[in-house]
């Protein structure tokens, strides 16, 4: 294997674990509705996209199909992102985001029938330790009850398999197009999709409304950037690697996520939406996390 696309999906998974803490931060703390930050999101990425859309065009003998699929492979990805940013607005990133990174069992289980790659027993051994760590991860616990996320936790599975979809989808795309040809045909589909939804009249005076609009818009656009690097690291190591380990890998950015989220509920706690755990209650959340990191591991080594 080449060292290259494993280091590249590492720092993958780790820049987009920080987007998942700003984009939870943005949502929770300083936008005044959903739809305020997808119209923002919409037109800074809409800038990228046309500029590689210039910079990087397709290739001359690309067929129709792979065109339809990697658009498809597009809209399903925008479909599990705005399902995470709508279950942000209510729920903490450090349970959210791990229960959605599950999608590298999904991607697993379809990659053998549709791309011909091979599971054996250590990957279903992975599925099962994966699966079992989402489930205690999304498990609210206070004195003397657990609460499930319930339709939130089935959301949140939805947008996983709707980015495992996407993933496999994006995997046959890389066979015919380069990974620039697949990010800005998806950053040109979230563009048009978010602001297809978000562009109303009621939207702009809520964002000529917001507090301190220079600082968030700043670090809405800080944040952006992050993710346009994240995701074209993920094309980039996707298009060299086999699409059931970059996505195992990326797929580890819970790890981040709770480190990141622990440090800066202790600095700065009005920063996330994270409400104060007990010792025991960050130990099971942290073994938790340790579970879906051990499974995708298990699913890398085998």
């Amino acid at each position: 294997m080449s060292v290259d696309w494993i280091s590249i999906a590492v720092l993958a998974a780790a820049a987009l674990g920080l987007v998942n803490i700003l984009d939870s931060h943005l949502i929770s703390r300083r936008m005044p509705s959903l739809r305020a930050f997808l119209l923002p999101v919409g037109l800074i990425v809409l800038l990228p996209g046309l500029v590689f859309f210039y910079l990087f065009p397709l290739p001359e003998e690309v067929g129709a199909w792979p065109l339809i699929v990697a658009l498809a492979s597009a809209i399903l990805r925008v479909a599990s992102v705005t399902i995470l940013f709508y279950t942000l607005k209510r729920e903490e990133v450090s349970r959210a985001v791990p229960v959605v990174s599950t999608y590298p069992i999904f991607v697993a289980i379809m990659a053998s029938p549709l791309l011909g790659e091979t599971l054996d027993y250590l990957h279903w051994i992975a599925i099962i330790v994966v699966v079992a760590g989402a489930v205690m991860v999304s498990v609210k616990r206070s004195p003397g009850s657990a609460n499930w996320l319930g339709s939130t936790f089935l959301l949140l599975f939805g947008a996983s398999l709707l980015m495992a979809m996407a993933d496999v989808a994006s995997k046959y795309a890389l066979a015919h197009i380069s990974f620039w040809n697949m990010y800005w045909i998806s950053a040109l589909s979230m563009a048009a999709i978010f602001l297809l939804i978000s562009l109303r009249p009621h939207v702009i005076r809520e964002l000529g409304n917001i507090k301190q609009p220079g600082s968030t818009m700043a670090l809405l656009a800080f944040n952006e950037t992050l993710a346009m690097t994240g995701i074209v690291m993920v094309f980039w190591a996707m298009e060299s690697g086999p699409v059931s380990l970059v996505s195992t890998i990326t797929g580890s950015r819970p790890i981040f996520v709770f480190f990141l989220a622990l440090i800066l509920n202790r600095v700065l706690p009005n920063f996330l939406l994270e409400g104060k755990s007990g010792r025991g209650a960050l130990a099971v959340r942290l073994i938790a996390t340790a579970m879906i990191a051990g499974g995708i591991a298990i699913i890398y080594i085998a």
